[in-house]
């Protein structure tokens, strides 16, 4: 699968990330899947990690729920979430995918480990009882 972002919103995910360090920053992402079978995100969301840990991260109820609502409001469909990883690479850690229960969702991790930051598109899905991850292409617009 194809995922495209807009470079501001890559940057307002960066800018947010930088901010809430050393603890993992997180948030919504919200678009089109379209017939192409290229998923449009039009919108991220930049909410409030509640667990305000370097290591896992919690939505804010309240934020979540008045994410989805604009989500609505605005035509759009949930397309997944996005979280930092201050302090390591681009990918699913063990906790990320035992609690990526959505097979729908793309997973955006943005790590700050490195002088550039990372950006990466995951799902996740379970086969035959076992987490299985796939790298999504990807593209900055």
């Amino acid at each position: 699968m194809q995922i495209t972002i807009k470079k501001e919103d890559f940057e307002k995910i960066y800018q947010h990330a930088l901010k809430e360090r050393p603890d993992e920053a997180c948030g919504l992402i919200a678009g089109t899947d379209r017939e192409d079978g290229v998923r449009e995100i039009k919108k991220v969301y930049l909410l409030t990690n509640i667990d305000h840990t370097n290591e896992h991260f919690s939505i804010d109820p309240k934020e979540q729920l008045a994410a989805i609502k604009d989500m609505r409001a605005n035509a759009l469909q949930p397309l997944g979430n996005w979280h930092s990883h201050p302090e390591s690479p681009s990918r699913p850690s063990e906790e990320d995918k035992r609690l990526a229960n959505d097979s729908k969702a793309s997973y955006l991790i943005i790590s700050l480990a490195e002088e550039q930051p990372v950006l990466n598109a995951f799902h996740v899905e379970t086969v035959d009882g076992e987490k299985v991850v796939r790298k999504e292409e990807l593209i900055i617009l």
